[in-house]
């Protein structure tokens, strides 16, 4: 959960456009995520991309964004509150023991969002450059704080 200084509308675009996921999100996109249906998420390493194919099950703009990323799921809820929004991400996988990892990536990717709708833009944190950025302290976090 990460509070916002703007509005979801801005959010929502953040969350489903594909120049603006480019700008902070592991993943580039075929397409936007604002409509349901097949789409195909790259993820990115370096220079070396992997595509993997995902389903928009919701779209329910500004409100909830749903979709299927491979073989996992992840769920972003924006709820309101003023002129700012709570972000919610839930993702699920089946793989518990690579949770802390997950939500170490997110952590910093949400992060690079921010400071993109803050208008102090930092290139994204993907891949192995993650590691330049603090993730194993992250993760090391996460594990902790979830017991895993």
């Amino acid at each position: 959960m990460r509070d916002l200084r703007h509005p979801p509308e801005r959010v929502w675009r953040m969350l489903t456009e594909p120049d603006a996921l480019a700008r902070w999100a592991p993943f580039t996109t075929d397409r936007g995520l604002d409509r349901t249906g097949p789409a195909t998420l790259t993820m990115i390493d370096g220079s070396t991309g992997m595509p993997m194919e995902a389903e928009v099950l919701l779209a329910e703009r500004p409100r909830c964004l749903e979709y299927t990323w491979g073989e996992d799921r992840l769920r972003w809820e924006l709820e309101p509150d003023g002129a700012a929004t709570r972000l919610t991400l839930w993702h699920t996988t089946a793989d518990r023991d690579f949770v802390p990892k997950i939500a170490a990536g997110w952590h910093q990717c949400v992060r690079v969002m921010e400071l993109d709708l803050d208008g102090t833009p930092h290139p994204p944190v993907r891949g192995q450059d993650a590691m330049h950025y603090g993730w194993a302290d992250l993760e090391a976090m996460y594990r902790k704080t979830l017991e895993i």
